[in-house]
């Protein structure tokens, strides 16, 4: 099996930084596109950016200039950095991976647990 665990989230005023990463583990061949979602109280889970193997990504249009995201392939590992937060930015972040498992050769789709970002105004 393949497990994805998010850290770094947590309370920030607004204006502030966070550093969100992702561990991806398990029976893992290769991975290719990896992202980050996030869902508010109330509101449908939404894209916030995603990172293809080869680096290129995609930002949704109310994180871009304020969001990055980057991958280290060795370390099956995203990022997520997040700076000049708004309290909007509120919201359960979760880790996405598409996965190609070992022995398998097929991709399947993987959510880590989520990591609470909290911005206070």
């Amino acid at each position: 099996q393949v497990q994805l665990v998010e850290s770094g989230g947590g309370l920030v005023q607004a204006g502030g930084s966070l550093r969100l990463s992702c561990v991806a583990s398990g029976s893992i061949l290769s991975i290719n596109d990896m992202g980050w979602y996030r869902q508010a109280p109330g509101k449908q889970r939404e894209l916030v950016a995603r990172i293809t193997s080869g680096g290129s990504t995609n930002l949704a249009d109310s994180v871009k200039g304020r969001f990055t995201i980057s991958r280290d392939n060795a370390k099956n590992t995203v990022y997520l950095q997040m700076n000049s937060l708004k309290p909007e930015d509120t919201a359960v972040y979760y880790c996405n991976a598409a996965v190609v498992r070992r022995y398998v050769y097929t991709e399947y789709n993987y959510w880590g647990q989520g990591t609470q970002v909290t911005v206070s105004s």
